[in-house]
């Protein structure tokens, strides 16, 4: 039996129990969840409106309930004797005592009626006679409209429009000053004297319609006359449908539910033609049936997740033993095609290094380890040395090996034929070229593709190819490598990637990778001399010499070691601040420049370090420059940073030095010299204190008064008045 008859047949018999598990225990399980979600979710939407209508008809009857005592207190104010007695001896010309009285009395009523919660503004309005009177004065109508209760020429003409007719508490369209109601007096006429106005206070009014609970996102008070008289928390999309339904329904109460949003509406005992409206949040309102929703959802998965997991459980137990026996036979298959490309190149480097050089050894290796070839092909052998740069040895290890399987990768895809590819050395990469005879494609073609390939990674490594020698036989493929590993000496300066062909025909007769005697004596002479500026330009002189020459990298590189070598004895005797580890980094340096530019850099960084001409007072002359400086930028940040690193020195030694030279600490040298400038600009200017604390170089004023105080004991202030 194949494994694939296994899988199959392990497959029918996991669908065969699972058909079982879904019969006996899903299909009870996916009943109750339906049920769960039609009646217990249909119990929470009643639940929902019904806590919705309480609500409503709390808010409704509690405004109601206001609105009514306001209403008593309207029609009481406009029956009391005061009003009466007022109105019977308006006609008097004259001014009196009783007329006095009475305003005084009817002000007094005006006010209780004021000081209720939801009045914000009370005032009467005489039809027969010029006179208007509220809580705190009794003037003429044009006055008072005009200073009093201001309004602009439409909204007196609105407001002087209700002053007509028998009003009975009518309610006036939310204007600039909200809602008012309006009753006339005597109350029974259609052509009364006065007109009692109520403003309402709109916050207060907010506040009584408004409802704490979370789920409740707006209420309102709408007339059915087309306009809302109050509201909280209504968007203009609500608004609009509060409208349009109220405009719509005559019935009692109603609850509305759109997309998002439910809607309550319950008419006003008050006033017929208005509705409490409350708009609820949907997702909110409806959150415990949404929950009760996703848990029966998450119950019916949990069970079919079980039953699954059963299912296979049981399936893979029948079959374990054959799965074990296939899965080992796979384990072992995968380890032996995933070691078979590490075992050929350790086999080609073998070959390469000379290891291997019988024939019949070689076919003896190669068969154990599946490694096909022909005897009889002609092959040749690139050898590709690095020379990293600083990018490459700040990667990672994971990162380098990476990089070096793209490399082979890019390497055996673009050739135009077939290669073997194996690392040699930690820094030399070999390619074994076959020559493709039907092609014409041999190891140069093979050469120059690899070089375009490695130029792209000119970033991290600069790179040489030497093409070895051409050979027929794969025991001779050593002789091949060994050629190309000694052409890569051939290898010049100022290059990304070389391409090294055979023995280097060049003009080396005149040119010698060490120094003479006479050049080390020479320099030795410098050196004693303080001639430092000669040994760097002898070294760089070379260096030109060296490149117009065409002579190759190893021949420069050997001269440059000379001369550093040559630099190191001449000054040791001078010197005890340099270490063995101090120069072998500048060894190091210098075997990692890869171009002249990059020599001629290391030489001046090398000697800058090496050849400093320290006089006697030099450290003196240095600090007396620093001080200069201080003086001439003290108004600018001066930090110790910025000294030290003139004098390659760290915060602390600079620290420490300069109190030596000077006599006192660096900051605080600095925060007197400050103070001593800006005491003479405190005497000799009438600058403010902030400018000074700025022309002095300090950030704020605060910073400078406490310095200012810490030194001299007394406040800028204080020392300017004491002074002049």
């Amino acid at each position: 039996m194949t494994i694939s008859k296994l899988y199959k047949f392990r497959l029918a018999l996991f669908w065969r129990l699972f058909t079982n598990y879904f019969i006996v225990i899903l299909v009870p399980v996916i009943v109750a969840c339906i049920l769960a979600h039609v009646l217990v979710i249909r119990t929470i939407e009643n639940d929902a409106e019904k806590l919705n209508d309480v609500i409503i008809s709390q808010i409704s009857k509690q405004a109601d309930t206001a609105l009514d005592s306001l209403k008593s207190n309207m029609i009481n104010m406009l029956s009391s004797s005061n009003l009466t007695s007022l109105l019977n001896i308006m006609d008097e010309s004259q001014e009196n005592q009783q007329r006095a009285e009475q305003f005084h009395a009817l002000k007094e009523q005006l006010n209780k009626l004021q000081s209720d919660k939801l009045v914000s503004k009370v005032f009467l309005y005489f039809v027969n006679h010029d006179l208007v009177v509220d809580e705190d004065i009794y003037t003429d109508k044009g006055y008072y409209f005009t200073f009093s209760y201001p309004l602009d020429e439409q909204q007196r003409k609105a407001q002087l429009s209700h002053f007509s007719g028998k009003k009975m508490m009518d309610f006036t369209d939310p204007n600039k000053h909200g809602m008012s109601a309006v009753m006339s007096y005597p109350f029974n006429t259609n052509n009364p004297e006065v007109y009692l106005v109520v403003d309402f206070d709109q916050e207060k009014l907010k506040s009584l319609i408004s409802n704490p609970e979370k789920w409740v996102t707006g209420t309102a008070i709408a007339s059915s006359q087309g306009f809302i008289l109050n509201q909280v928390g209504l968007t203009d999309q609500e608004g609009a449908a509060v409208l349009a339904h109220t405009r719509s329904n005559s019935k009692g109460s109603q609850f509305l539910i759109t997309n998002e949003v439910a809607m309550s509406l319950v008419k006003s005992r008050f006033n017929d033609s208005w509705y409490y409206v409350t708009i609820a949040d949907l997702g909110t309102l409806m959150k415990p049936a949404h929950i009760t929703r996703l848990i029966s959802w998450a119950f019916l998965f949990f069970f079919l997740v079980v039953g699954s997991i059963i299912s296979y459980y049981l399936s893979r137990r029948v079959y374990r033993p054959i799965q074990e026996i296939t899965e080992a036979n796979e384990e072992l298959s995968q380890r032996v095609s995933g070691m078979s490309h590490v075992l050929h190149e350790h086999f080609i480097t073998k070959m390469l290094l000379g290891e291997y050089r019988d024939a019949c050894s070689i076919e003896n290796y190669a068969k154990e380890i599946a490694f096909a070839y022909n005897k009889n092909d002609v092959r040749t052998v690139l050898c590709i040395a690095f020379h990293y740069n600083v990018t490459y040895e700040q990667l990672s290890e994971p990162t380098k090996s990476f990089l070096f399987v793209e490399l082979k990768e890019r390497i055996c895809k673009l050739s135009p034929s077939p290669v073997w590819l194996c690392q040699t050395k930690p820094e030399v990469m070999a390619c074994v070229v076959l020559h493709d005879s039907f092609l014409h494609v041999g190891a140069e073609d093979a050469a120059n593709i690899i070089s375009v390939i490695l130029e792209q990674y000119s970033q991290y490594f600069k790179a040489t190819v030497g093409i070895g020698k051409t050979v027929n036989a794969i025991e001779l493929l050593h002789e091949s490598y060994e050629l190309g590993i000694s052409v890569l000496q051939n290898r010049r300066l100022d290059f990304e990637v070389e391409i090294c062909r055979g023995p280097y025909v060049g003009d080396r007769a005149h040119w010698d990778s060490f120094l003479t005697v006479q050049d080390v004596n020479r320099m030795f002479n410098q050196c004693k001399t303080r001639e430092y500026e000669k040994l760097l330009q002898f070294a760089l002189d070379m260096l030109d010499d060296g490149l117009r020459k065409n002579v190759t990298a190893i021949q420069i590189k050997y001269l440059c070691t000379d001369i550093l070598n040559t630099w190191i004895r001449a000054i040791e005797t001078e010197h005890d601040d340099f270490n063995v580890l101090f120069f072998s980094k500048l060894f190091e340096r210098l075997e990692r420049s890869m171009t002249s530019k990059e020599l001629k850099d290391c030489f001046l960084d090398i000697h800058s370090v090496l050849f400093r001409n320290k006089e006697p007072d030099q450290r003196t002359k240095q600090f007396t420059e620093i001080l200069d400086y201080i003086h001439t930028h003290y108004n600018e940040e001066l930090s110790i940073e910025y000294f030290a690193g003139l004098l390659n020195m760290s915060n602390g030694h600079f620290s420490r030095t300069f109190k030596d030279e000077i006599g006192e600490k660096y900051v605080e040298y600095i925060a007197k010299y400050r103070l001593k400038m800006a005491k003479k600009f405190l005497l000799e200017t009438d600058y403010k204190i902030d400018d000074i604390a700025e022309k002095v170089g300090y950030w704020g004023r605060n910073s400078f008064i406490r310095t200012f105080r810490k030194y001299e004991g007394i406040t800028p202030a204080k020392y300017r008045t004491i002074h002049n």
